[in-house]
């Protein structure tokens, strides 16, 4: 029997409560919602770690980032981790990135055999937080709420240059599979970095919206006294002492944050409709997924960096060859690191057989049979905003947010899914935040945890200031151009070249 082929669409910064039902209607994505309508779709999925670097590599290795060791966004992805890439290619696969994963550190395919383009974010340790000094702003790479001011219309940006090349790689490379001069199945990992900010999206996307069609936050902003800690921290890490965000500045953020999902949606649209035309459609298994959400305003809080709905429930989708799943929803809750097993179990590899161990379940058994009551999703975070580990369960209805330089919460998602009420200090729920922190105590040792976080950022301070005395070599990854294999050159046979090129061949 063949191997399905794989086609993951990732797409960075979305928030999974857009797909929920009081909000998929006001975003215009009608790809999207084929997908859905197609595959399986997890309700409760959770980023690993509600920041682009941890969370990725929680994507690639199934492990989270208190185990792989990738706690920020210049946390170095060890090159002896296996990636879900190396565990297909083992498998039989060709394997492919085109797009953003933001590896840092001198391996930049991590079991890719090709990368189609560049990352748009270093590879070196220039963003490594200080937990020694946690509360300083580092101004020349964290974030501010300039991109809440400044939101508007482009049509180019850093962003959308970036994009239009990742799309534009991953069509002519599903050309290129189709061709079949490789007979083994693929997987083609497509990873774009839409609708992260800054908030600027193109006229004709923009227009698809009304300005007053977009809703503001449904919790407006709380007053700094009133947040809580790690709010509180993500506040003064966003330098919001020096903007003055009003509704005008916010709707336009959440106009061009969805237009730009707009945009996305129409070029996901153009890869799976070069991958039907390829008459891959029938072979092929599709999975769409975001690396963490957007708080897009709610709460007073942009970005991500925490645990709240907004910031870290992410779309997740998967097409499968039983229809009568099609349209399914799965409310058990599932996460990022998930989708590693999920995809060797799809390419025929046996999960028990792993080099490493991991922390993701695959979702197979949840997308063909029952919900999993027991099934809980963790999520880590200890980067930027953050002065200790921050650790969240979601289990059945209850969300568990604990942090040792913090008070804990807790909230029913189902009573309150704005989370504006923390049960964690109420007599009530005493026992059920007990059962949370002694499942924490089982899973976790933090002090060795944080010192691990420590010790790892005071290393790549040394190496990075060392790197940049004298001579600076950059491990940003240079995707290989050679027009000496290309088109029609004097070593090639002209007939070879132009039956291995062409799609469909003749009399196909």
């Amino acid at each position: 029997m063949s191997k399905s082929n794989l086609l993951i669409l990732m797409v960075d910064q979305m928030s999974g409560v857009l797909l929920d039902d009081d909000m998929i209607n006001l975003v215009h994505m009608p790809n999207m919602h084929s997908l859905i309508e197609r595959g399986v779709r997890f309700e409760n999925a959770y980023t690993s770690s509600p920041l682009c670097t941890p969370a990725r590599a929680s994507f690639m290795t199934g492990q989270l980032p208190s185990r792989n060791g990738v706690y920020d966004n210049a946390a170095e992805f060890a090159a002896s981790t296996p990636s879900f890439a190396h565990y297909l290619r083992g498998l039989g696969y060709q394997t492919a990135l085109s797009g953003k994963m933001h590896f840092v550190g001198p391996d930049q395919l991590h079991g890719f055999e090709e990368r189609l383009t560049t990352d748009i974010y270093p590879a070196d340790f220039g963003w490594t937080p200080n937990w020694e000094r946690p509360l300083d702003r580092i101004d020349w790479w964290y974030h501010n709420l300039s991109s809440v001011t400044n939101a508007g219309i482009a049509e180019v940006s850093n962003q959308l240059e970036f994009d239009d090349e990742v799309a534009y790689h991953a069509k002519l490379k599903l050309y290129q599979y189709a061709r079949r001069i490789d007979k083994r199945p693929f997987c083609l990992c497509v990873s774009f970095t839409h609708p992260h900010d800054p908030y600027v999206a193109r006229q004709k996307y923009w227009d698809l919206y009304k300005n007053d069609d977009i809703p503001l936050p449904k919790i407006s902003a709380i007053p700094y006294a009133l947040q809580d800690a790690h709010s509180q921290r993500l506040y003064d890490a966003v330098d919001y002492r020096s903007f003055d965000i009003d509704d005008v500045d916010i709707r336009s953020a959440r106009h061009a944050y969805f237009a730009n999902i707009s945009y996305l949606d129409e070029q996901i649209g153009d890869i799976i409709a070069v991958l039907d035309h390829c008459d891959f459609k029938d072979s092929t298994k599709i999975l769409l997924c975001s690396d963490h959400g957007d708080m897009l305003g709610e709460r007073g809080l942009w970005y991500k960096m925490n645990f709240f709905e907004y910031a870290s429930r992410v779309p997740f989708v998967l097409t499968t060859d039983d229809p009568s799943l099609a349209g399914k929803t799965i409310s058990t809750p599932v996460t990022t690191h998930d989708i590693l097993p999920t995809l060797v179990e799809l390419a025929g590899g046996s999960v028990e057989e792993l080099a490493c161990e991991i922390d993701g379940k695959s979702v197979l058994v949840l997308a063909s049979n029952t919900e999993d009551p027991q099934r809980a999703a963790y999520s880590e975070y200890c980067a930027e905003g953050s002065v200790a580990p921050m650790i969240m369960i979601r289990r059945e209805k209850y969300k568990f947010i604990y942090c040792p330089a913090d008070p804990p919460q807790l909230f029913d998602l189902e009573c309150d899914p704005l989370e504006k009420n923390n049960l964690a200090e109420r007599d009530s729920h005493m026992a059920i935040v007990q059962e949370f922190r002694d499942e924490i105590q089982t899973h976790w040792n933090l002090d060795e945890f944080s010192a691990d976080v420590l010790h790892s950022q005071k290393c790549r301070r040394v190496v990075d200031f060392a790197n940049r005395q004298g001579r600076f070599s950059p491990w940003d990854y240079q995707p290989p151009s050679s027009s000496h294999d290309r088109f029609m050159r004097n070593h090639m046979d002209l007939n070879v070249v132009e039956s291995n090129n062409r799609y469909p061949k003749p009399n196909e």
